[in-house]
């Protein structure tokens, strides 16, 4: 549960960082034709918040039922 964490991240928190730090490399290593790749941006982004969840940053609760971004 998200008030068992000391500081929980929400997901426009998750959304802006993943935006600025994480979806440049994809462009850059996926998207050289300009075509968005969504499979790699969708599996970024899981990636991104199963690592949120396990170093505890977000709840299981948030790992599950967090929507995608709108950009992926």
């Amino acid at each position: 549960m998200a008030k068992n964490l000391d500081n929980v991240m929400l997901w426009k928190q998750a959304c802006d960082i993943f935006k600025e730090d994480i979806l440049p490399s994809i462009i850059t290593n996926y998207e050289l034709d300009g075509i968005k790749d969504v499979p790699a941006r969708c599996e970024a982004w899981n990636n991104w918040t199963d690592s949120l969840c396990k170093d505890h940053i977000i709840s299981d609760w948030q790992y599950n039922n967090w929507s995608y971004p709108y950009y992926l």
